[in-house]
């Protein structure tokens, strides 16, 4: 009697911790947060493609599996027509613990401000006692994000769909914003201390998630002596204990270790990777100007007598087979010694005016003492006080 009374005090404590948890208000980022993803630069970004693996090892040493992580600049295409420039994020692992075949895998495309466009993430662990599958998938749509978590555990399946609007997910890290904002902080060599982000825990529940910075640690890798930055990110789960896991990382971003605390195994890089510097910019060269004396200049004068003497065959074979020239022009001179006129420019206008094409015909030679070859002879000009007065032929 007295264990069923117990029982049913324990239901009710759990139904009353139930309700108390829906009647609390969902968690928000704090402005911390906020402000560091809107501080991410696009020149520090642009270092962080580049893929690694490392091996998964048990506490003992012995070989268990593999982690992969590969981050890529793509290209997103959210609706038809709109292509958004985007992070790609690959991670898988596989391990084998016990003789049970566990892995992970996660795909992700990420705004440049960290914000997930979408995301598909996939655990397994065929375990004889009970199989468990887990798929969350979370796509960003219009002033929401959708998620959908299906959870499978031997035979029994649930699928549950829910929506965030926009605005309570602001400074959200999914799992694949977190492994780029590791490398930025490895950059940094600095973490958001005071920053409070959003995440998602083990149930598929918004809950807080924090960094610290553990200092540095020298590390052996491959008969190397490095440093390592060490960062703590903890997941601040509402219904569950907190879970937390350790990053070594080196200064470029690439992950050295890396420590989930309570779990029997760990993650280790076998080679030294070619740590990725940031290019420096050398300043441009800039040259004094010096005054250029060509004829004093043998190659440049050369090259001015070859040019002239180029032109001067150019003319001359130019004429050669247009005969018709040199006839125009000799008629024109004998025509100007003929009438001596005093303005030579504008008796030259006035012969070769009926040439144009898109001019009216006009008298010839109609005078020979205007003052300006260039003003119109039409009476289409509204520009002058008057009409034109009539002229004389010369």
């Amino acid at each position: 009697m007295s264990s069923k009374i117990q029982s049913a005090g324990q239901n009710a404590k759990d139904q009353r911790q139930s309700l108390a948890q829906e009647s609390l208000p969902p968690p928000e980022a704090n402005a911390e947060a906020v402000r560091y993803l809107n501080s991410l630069l696009q020149e520090e970004l642009q270092l962080l493609f580049f893929s690694e693996t490392l091996a998964m090892v048990s506490d003992t040493g012995e070989p268990q599996g593999e982690l992969t992580i590969d981050i890529q600049k793509r290209k997103y295409k959210d609706e038809p027509y709109v292509i958004t420039p985007c992070f790609l994020v690959h991670a898988f692992s596989h391990s084998s613990l016990d003789k049970t075949l566990c892995g992970n895998s996660l795909l992700g495309y990420l705004s440049g401000k960290m914000e997930v466009m979408e995301q598909h993430s996939h655990e397994f662990i065929q375990s004889l006692v009970l199989p468990t599958d887990r798929k969350t998938t979370l796509l960003r749509q219009d002033d929401q994000l959708a998620m959908t978590r299906s959870v499978t555990e031997g035979e029994e399946a649930k699928t549950e769909v829910t929506h965030f609007p926009a605005k309570s997910v602001a400074g959200f890290i999914s799992e694949a914003a977190n492994l780029v904002l590791l490398r930025v902080m490895a950059r940094r060599r600095a973490v958001p201390g005071d920053a409070r982000f959003l995440a998602l825990d083990t149930e598929g529940k918004l809950c807080f998630s924090t960094y610290q910075a553990l200092g540095f640690q020298k590390m052996q890798v491959d008969h190397h002596q490095v440093e390592v930055f060490i960062v703590e990110q903890t997941v601040h789960s509402i219904e569950g204990i907190p879970m937390s896991c350790l990053y070594y990382l080196f200064s470029d971003g690439h992950l050295a270790k890396r420590v989930q605390v309570g779990s029997p195994g760990f993650c280790i890089v076998t080679k030294m990777p070619i740590l990725r510097e940031e290019d420096e910019m050398e300043p441009r060269p800039v040259f004094e100007k010096k005054p250029l004396v060509w004829e004093e200049d043998l190659e440049l004068y050369s090259r001015f007598l070859d040019r002239k003497e180029e032109l001067r065959l150019s003319h001359t074979s130019y004429l050669r087979h247009h005969p018709e020239a040199r006839a125009l022009v000799s008629d024109f001179l004998l025509f100007l010694l003929l009438r001596q006129p005093a303005d030579v420019v504008t008796f030259a206008a006035e012969y070769f005016g009926p040439f144009a094409v898109h001019r009216p015909p006009t008298p010839a030679l109609r005078s020979s003492h205007r003052p300006s070859p260039f003003r119109s002879l039409g009476p289409e000009r509204r520009d002058l006080p008057g009409p034109w007065p009539a002229s004389e032929e010369g």
